[in-house]
């Protein structure tokens, strides 16, 4: 292993890919994966994964703005931005239209992707405004590439999954009727797809968190076999005896109960290591931090020069009382990135 004086993350080419074939037998190609990679690729690192993705074979490319798509554009055939206007064109760029309003705001020939909200209640035109959103865009002289939702429900019980499903199937029968051009359709994002177990009839998914191993699902929905990519590591910085009785850390919120070795190690919550999971959090080879998270370091009941901080970001979401997109997106970008 390579040796840091700071935290840094291993990502294991090995588990991508692994995760990439369970969910390319679900769309029958990888051509209608579109890999998520806003947000650093889910805190992953961008360019790292979107090198990865192209050598794996993904043509197609989803992120939160334009910035995102310009570091990308090299590794893919085509990237969705989901939340930004062109500064100039770029025929690999496809823009989103999240509102009625935001149509007169693109440049005349830009690529865009109409949203409609089937019943999340977030960003996309309603449907009944289909029909004016179309010829807003005909009028503007806008190239309608596609037409897609986005599921609130697809990861829990109940019928809001089934309900939305519905919804999408009327927008997709009704724009066939109002648009003679070809035009793409999806809805399913990781979730949606491993309850389906299948892609069914739409062009694409949007794949994130499953890419990176760590979709949960409630087990009624279904079985997920999938390997986190991600592992973080951290280096020591300093090491003392802590006799029984004394504290440790801010607060003095952690006190030995006998004579133990603490060690501090360079990853605390300004690198994105939450702070909630202070005095409660067990590294996966066993090792008890020792108090709360500092901002730039967090101690724990060890000697070792190197500690494996997590290899699952699920783990730590459960001690932190959250989600792991949480704890991927945390990660800080300067945090050094290396692929195994």
């Amino acid at each position: 292993m390579v040796q840091f004086l700071m935290a840094y993350i291993v990502l294991d080419k090995d588990n991508f890919f692994y995760n990439l074939d369970i969910i390319t037998q679900k769309t029958k190609s990888k051509d209608k994966i579109a890999l998520v990679l806003k947000d650093n690729a889910y805190g992953h690192g961008i360019c790292e994964i979107a090198k990865l993705a192209s050598e794996y074979g993904i043509t197609k490319a989803v992120v939160r703005c334009r910035v995102e798509a310009q570091m990308i554009e090299d590794f893919f055939d085509e990237v969705l931005i989901l939340a930004d206007l062109p500064h100039q064109p770029n025929p690999k760029f496809i823009y989103t239209i999240n509102s009625l309003d935001a149509i007169a705001k693109f440049p005349q020939k830009t690529r865009v992707e109409l949203k409609v909200d089937t019943g999340m209640r977030r960003n996309g035109i309603l449907p009944h405004e289909l029909e004016e959103a179309l010829s807003l865009i005909n009028s503007h002289k806008l190239e309608l590439v596609g037409v897609f939702s986005h599921h609130g429900c697809a990861d829990e019980l109940g019928s809001r999954f089934d309900a939305q499903k519905k919804v999408f199937e009327r927008v997709k029968k009704r724009v066939q009727t109002l648009t003679s051009s070809p035009v793409r359709f999806h809805s399913a994002n990781s979730a949606a797809l491993f309850r389906q177990g299948e892609l069914h009839d739409e062009d694409i998914a949007r794949v994130g968190i499953a890419a990176y191993g760590c979709l949960q699902m409630p087990k009624a929905l279904g079985r997920v076999e999938l390997k986190p990519v991600l592992r973080l590591y951290a280096a020591k910085n300093s090491s003392r005896v802590v006799k029984s009785g004394e504290c440790v850390g801010y607060g003095a919120s952690f006190q030995a109960q006998e004579d133990v070795v603490v060690s501090n190690y360079d990853f605390g919550y300004g690198d994105g290591f939450l702070r909630a999971c202070s005095n409660n959090y067990t590294t996966p080879e066993g090792v008890q931090i020792a108090g709360r998270i500092s901002m730039d370091n967090s101690s724990f009941v060890s000697d070792e020069e190197e500690l494996l901080i997590f290899d699952d970001a699920r783990t730590v979401a459960a001690c932190a009382g959250t989600i792991s997109y949480e704890v991927l997106t945390s990660l800080k970008p300067y945090i050094s990135r290396i692929i195994s």
